[in-house]
């Protein structure tokens, strides 16, 4: 397994395993139409490419292939955290999500916060992250549930 920083060149297969990500969602949790709808979104959305462009990320390969990736943006948020189906629930998503927490205290940030899925919620909870509150957005008029969410670094 390698950990590395995500790249321009590494886009069009970061959008790739996004898409795989979200299709191989159980549809008891998020139907076909939530799906097709979330997974259009690293093409149809321009903060996508903005968060591949603009953020600081960080994405894991094995034998030359991008199993998962997450990316910070902006600074003090997590908007980005994908495992391709046939490795998610294998660890990759904790130790991404550990290594944006320990770049984002070494950089002195006083939280992170997410908006988490129905999936992804419970690994922030288990990394310690607090829910704020549960809400509801819509994405080409399909309406999706998801968790705000925030770690604090900073103890007063």
């Amino acid at each position: 397994m390698n950990l590395k920083q995500i790249t321009k060149n590494d886009q069009l297969h970061l959008k790739k395993l996004y898409f795989d990500s979200i299709i191989s969602i159980d549809e008891r949790i998020y139907s076909k139409e939530q799906k097709r709808a979330w997974a259009s979104q690293a093409w149809d959305n321009k903060n996508f490419d903005l968060t591949l462009d603009k953020g600081q990320g960080w994405l894991i390969n094995e034998n030359k292939k991008i199993i998962a990736f997450a990316s910070r943006y902006p600074n003090n948020r997590i908007s980005l955290l994908y495992c391709r189906g046939d490795s998610q629930r294998k660890g990759y998503g904790t130790k991404l999500l550990q290594k944006l927490e320990k770049e984002a205290i070494k950089e002195g940030l006083p939280y992170l916060a997410t908006e988490a899925s129905l999936i992804s919620y419970k690994l922030f909870l288990r990394n310690n992250w607090e829910i704020i509150r549960k809400e509801k957005i819509i994405i080409k008029n399909i309406i999706f549930e998801r968790y705000k969410m925030i770690k604090n670094f900073l103890i007063y």
